[in-house]
């Protein structure tokens, strides 16, 4: 398997499909339950990319993302959310997130994250 890409979902259901279509590219993909368990196998290392949900208990996605680019500005985070863009697009952009995805998405939008952030 290839370059590393840490899945961080509370729902298990996401993360496996998450996980699924990681593999059929040839990613290793990894899971966290949240954003407290994301940020220490972060500090770990040899992690490539982030794909995290927006909505999570403990630590939300954008809590997330500002704390990974304050520690590690070069590693791609992409959000997702079911939510409509325009109510977390401003915050996003602010924290500095290299991707957006809305659920429900497809392969091909997958596909296209990874060949533009890796």
């Amino acid at each position: 398997m290839g370059k590393k890409i840490l899945i961080v979902d509370d729902n298990p259901n996401m993360s496996s499909l998450l996980v699924e279509m990681l593999e059929v590219f040839k990613y290793n993909a990894l899971r966290a339950t949240d954003g407290q368990d994301a940020l220490e196998r972060v500090e770990k290392g040899d992690i490539s990319m982030i794909i995290t949900d927006m909505r999570m208990p403990k630590m939300s996605g954008l809590e997330l993302l500002r704390a990974v680019k304050e520690r590690n500005p070069e590693l791609p985070v992409v959000v997702i959310s079911g939510y409509s863009v325009d109510e977390v697009d401003s915050d996003i952009v602010k924290s500095k997130a290299d991707g957006f995805l809305n659920k429900p998405f497809m392969m091909s939008d997958i596909e296209q994250l990874l060949s533009d952030l890796l």
